[in-house]
């Protein structure tokens, strides 16, 4: 059984790994950890989990926090992993850790990844970075291994733009230097602390574009296609907020390259799905939308060509907490301790 901690356990990252975690039959939660809520129960916090999770939160000075536990979830901030996982990694625990202070293994890009969140841009644990690897397993599966100690979960933009582009870099159907992506994201992506631009008046009814002036996403995005590339990738990113709880739908922009027709597309996509079993491909007739992934693991991917432009336009759906986030990270977990990476997280979602 593989004892499971979570610290952040409070957020919405934390409760959404304790509930794939209870429904998990190979994992056991041992901690809960976090800053606030301390002393309540996880029930009392989150009522529909009565019952299910009952353990208290406990403070990270807590004797209670320092459970020994074989993988460590960091659902936390940036900059808090970097001062703390060392010590998770020291007791034998492997860590999967939600912020970006792991996805990076060149101090230089996430130097740049910090300065577009205006946050300190030196590492405080530069030494762990050559061990991370990047947490998307339908690009890094033979990486994240049992072999493998420290993963650095993807952010939610990030997992719904390389899903759909991975494949049309690497196949090279597109022109890596023509990428356009347009990004809408749900309300619960800023998480759960409070904010006078996500107070219920100021987001209903609205919609806008923030970060224009670079969004910390696209360092990961462009760090992964130019791998997949093997050149220098750069993207243009617009990303907007939309009036809904969860989910991300992405729109994805490329020239194609000469020669490459629609049914290429349909086939190299086609090889991508049936490779990965949370990628599902849609095809022009099917629903789709990120109602129909809500509370799944599953990216869906609809790709289309413009014969008129000769662009290729993918459209791309994830659950933002899920695929984006708290599945993610438990497919990292399946992977690192070898189990099916399925495992836990193959039930369909809620609907409506």
């Amino acid at each position: 059984m593989i004892r499971a901690k979570v610290i952040g356990a409070g957020g919405y990252g934390g409760v959404g790994i304790v509930e794939l975690l209870l429904r998990h039959p190979e994992a056991r939660i041992v901690a809960l950890v976090a800053k606030t809520e301390t002393g309540m129960r996880m029930s009392e916090l989150y009522p529909h989990l009565q019952g299910a999770c009952d353990l208290t939160i406990h403070p990270p000075e807590a004797p209670e926090a320092q459970a020994e536990a074989d993988v460590v979830f960091f659902s936390t901030p940036d900059r808090v992993g970097m001062g703390s996982a060392e010590a998770e990694l020291a007791r034998g625990a492997r860590v999967i850790d939600y912020s970006g202070d792991f996805r990076f293994r060149d101090p230089a890009v996430y130097a740049e990844y910090a300065r577009r969140l205006g946050k300190p841009e030196h590492h405080d644990s530069p030494h762990l970075l050559p061990d991370t690897v990047y947490g998307l397993a339908e690009l890094h599966r033979n990486e994240i291994s049992t072999d493998r100690r420290l993963v650095g979960n993807p952010g939610c933009f990030a997992v719904s733009m390389l899903l759909g582009l991975a494949p049309a870099v690497r196949e090279e159907l597109i022109d890596p230097a023509s990428i356009i992506c347009d990004g809408k994201t749900a309300v619960s992506g800023a998480g759960k602390k409070p904010a006078p631009n996500f107070h219920y008046p100021a987001r209903y009814d609205q919609m806008n574009a923030y970060r224009l002036t670079g969004h910390q996403h696209v360092c990961e995005v462009e760090q992964e296609l130019g791998a997949l590339a093997g050149t220098e990738v750069r993207i243009t990113f617009t990303a907007q907020v939309v009036p809904a709880c969860r989910g991300i739908l992405s729109t994805l922009y490329g020239t194609l390259r000469d020669g490459v027709t629609a049914d290429r597309v349909q086939e190299i996509y086609r090889d991508f799905a049936d490779a990965n079993p949370f990628v599902r491909l849609l095809d022009h007739e099917s629903a789709g939308g990120t109602q129909y992934v809500r509370g799944t693991n599953v990216c869906s991917l609809l790709p289309t060509v413009d014969e008129r432009t000769r662009r290729l336009r993918l459209v791309s759906h994830i659950d933002n907490l899920v695929k984006g986030q708290a599945g993610n990270a438990l497919q990292n977990m399946n992977l690192l301790f070898g189990l099916p990476e399925t495992t836990g997280l193959d039930q369909p979602g809620q609907f409506p």
